[in-house]
């Protein structure tokens, strides 16, 4: 069996029959930090379930802005709800460190949820996993500073990859915070300062994962409970 088919934990978890309705579908493939798996308003065609690597999901505006409201790594998937019926995207789904997924498409998805209890659970579950996230995201994007925001996201991101090391634009990473670029230099630099993190290059990497976990505010600990689900 494909190393990425097993490596997702829904797909791992599933029933050997229920899987089996899906098995033969799963299609292999890796894709590069920032490419763009859907877009706001597209119709759902392919369901997406990391191995490795990292998706953000970001609300965007008609100013063309947009921020992070919630990740996805090997514990989930990108487009669950098309298990129901065709389906919308209402978020933008980005690569944010690079990988590879199992994908499936859509149709699939949803003639395998038709017959399984199983199948219509996972995405049902995710779903409301999802929702938790972006609930968290903006009571957190709203009320707390930004040092304790950018610590929140390295760590979560760090926890989602099974990684100290993640590569980004100081660009990429301002857009997925919903804060100025200057913002991100000053927080970084600083962190950098104390021996937290070491930032080079479009290069950041945990030195102090437990000084990190000081300075980030407690939904970090609010997510990684929600993703445990």
């Amino acid at each position: 069996m494909d190393i990425a088919v097993v490596s997702n934990k829904l797909l791992g978890e599933l029933p050997r029959a229920d899987f089996d309705l899906l098995a033969s579908h799963l299609a292999t493939q890796s894709f590069a930090q920032t490419a763009v798996l859907t877009e706001a308003g597209d119709q759902i065609e392919e369901v997406f379930f990391p191995a490795t690597g990292m998706i953000s999901l970001l609300t965007t505006l008609s100013d063309g802005k947009a921020i992070e409201t919630a990740t996805v790594g090997r514990e989930g998937l990108v487009g669950g709800a098309a298990a129901f019926g065709p389906y919308r995207s209402p978020v933008r789904a980005v690569v944010q460190i690079q990988m590879t997924a199992a994908v499936l498409p859509a149709v699939v998805l949803r003639r395998a949820a038709e017959s399984s209890k199983a199948i219509q659970l996972l995405c049902i579950r995710y779903n409301e996993v999802l929702l938790a996230q972006a609930r968290i995201t903006a009571a957190c994007n709203a009320l707390h500073m930004i040092e304790a925001r950018f610590c929140r996201w390295l760590l979560q991101t760090s926890h989602v990859s099974a990684s100290t090391t993640v590569t980004l634009t100081q660009e990429f990473l301002s857009e997925m915070l919903g804060v100025r670029r200057t913002s991100v230099t000053e927080v970084a630099s600083k962190l950098q300062a104390a021996g937290i993190i070491s930032y080079s290059r479009g290069v950041i990497r945990i030195v102090d994962a437990q000084a990190l976990r000081q300075r980030s505010c407690e939904c970090f600990e609010n997510l990684m409970e929600q993703k445990a689900i």
